[in-house]
């Protein structure tokens, strides 16, 4: 097992095809749309291709999924995306997801923490960032409390039915310390 992408708790590993429901049910959870770029939901057929094609290669693919698992039981509560790599700059997005059975606990910033460590460290990323939208209260306490530091604000970015909405940029740079305005 890969000690660096597990704790006492949770551990984050590759896609696998037993994954193909959990996946269905999270990409077509319209509730979720809103805090990404979706517009249409996802067929078990292409869902089951992205499962075989995806080379789970960061460098290859570009972008990167793992699921979050919880140790003592093995039952998959989230996932987390490495996205937009970019391996000129070192930098990568990256989005997370927790199932809403599980949220509130505490995972969402376990998941962040290793993520942080396979990237700075194993794969020499360095910088991460997130775009959230305004009114993602949630995920702008844990970008906050994960160290990240709201670096822009994007104005009218996000359409949403017929409003335009901003969205935070969220930054975390290896071994920098943010500007204090």
């Amino acid at each position: 097992m890969n000690k660096l992408l597990e704790n006492k708790l949770i551990r984050l590993r590759a896609t696998e095809p037993e994954d193909l429901e959990h996946l269905y049910k999270w990409e077509n959870d319209t509730s979720l749309w809103e805090q990404g770029n979706a517009n249409a939901p996802y067929s078990r057929f292409s869902l089951k291709q992205y499962l075989v094609e995806s080379k789970q290669d960061l460098f290859a693919d570009k972008q990167m999924r793992l699921m979050v698992v919880l140790k003592r039981s093995e039952v998959v509560i989230g996932m987390v995306d490495l996205y937009d790599f970019d391996p000129l700059h070192r930098r990568a997005g990256v989005g997370i997801l927790i199932d809403e059975d599980y949220r509130k606990q505490g995972y969402a910033l376990q998941v962040l923490k290793l993520l942080e460590t396979y990237a700075f460290s194993f794969i020499s990323l360095h910088q991460l960032y997130a775009f959230v939208p305004m009114n993602n209260d949630a995920s702008m306490w844990l970008f906050r409390k994960a160290g990240y530091y709201a670096a822009a604000t994007l104005n009218h970015w996000l359409l949403r039915g017929e409003k335009y909405e901003d969205v935070r940029v969220w930054q975390k740079i290896q071994n920098f310390k943010p500007p204090v305005y």
